[in-house]
């Protein structure tokens, strides 16, 4: 809860330094009878995996996942389980699907996560935080939302060991909080 209070507030008070990054939406848009509710994994269990490189290395030899309900798994307890993997230690996963901006506009949004993290939405990288580190934000990035619909989402995500955490918060409305799980699709 710290973490999510610490990103409410850098939300809210930080300045825009740069142009918002401009999305570009899916084309074409997927239809809703394409779409299963949450995101697509796939994960990789490497000996040792430190960095973002590394987790895209092991990727090659990943495996689909039970998908993600979301981009909301709190900062769990050691020896908990990854995300839906099926270990809770040297995880690395692939995570790919779409999120829904349900109007057009600027965005502030926040990846946060234990351990590394390099994601992009509507092909621009919206986070990338690599290495060690307990759970933490990435940072805020500021996006522009031309129309509303689905964006596709893609991120890089590993876990060596210790306790784990995948978020994403947003700024909507001059409200922060979490991106609601009914804002992230993935293709059947």
């Amino acid at each position: 809860m710290f973490f999510r209070a610490l990103t409410a507030a850098f939300l809210l008070a930080s300045p825009a330094f740069a142009a918002p990054l401009a999305l570009t939406p899916a084309d074409p848009q997927p239809k809703p009878s394409e779409l299963a509710s949450g995101l697509a994994v796939a994960y990789a269990y490497p000996g040792e995996v430190r960095t973002i490189q590394a987790a895209n290395s092991a990727l090659g030899k990943a495996r689909k996942g039970r998908p993600l309900r979301g981009l909301s798994y709190q900062d769990n307890n050691e020896g908990d389980k990854t995300l839906t993997a099926k270990t809770g230690t040297k995880v690395a996963a692939k995570i790919t699907g779409y999120i829904r901006f349900d109007a057009p506009g600027t965005y502030k949004v926040n990846v946060i996560s234990n351990d590394g993290i390099q994601a992009s939405i509507g092909g621009k990288e919206i986070a990338f935080n690599d290495g060690i580190h307990g759970c933490e934000p990435a940072g805020v990035t500021e996006v522009s939302v031309p129309v509303a619909g689905w964006y596709a989402l893609d991120a890089t995500y590993f876990q060596r060991k210790g306790t784990a955490c995948l978020e994403m918060d947003w700024n909507v409305g001059g409200k922060t909080g979490a991106v609601p799980d009914t804002a992230f699709a993935y293709k059947k």
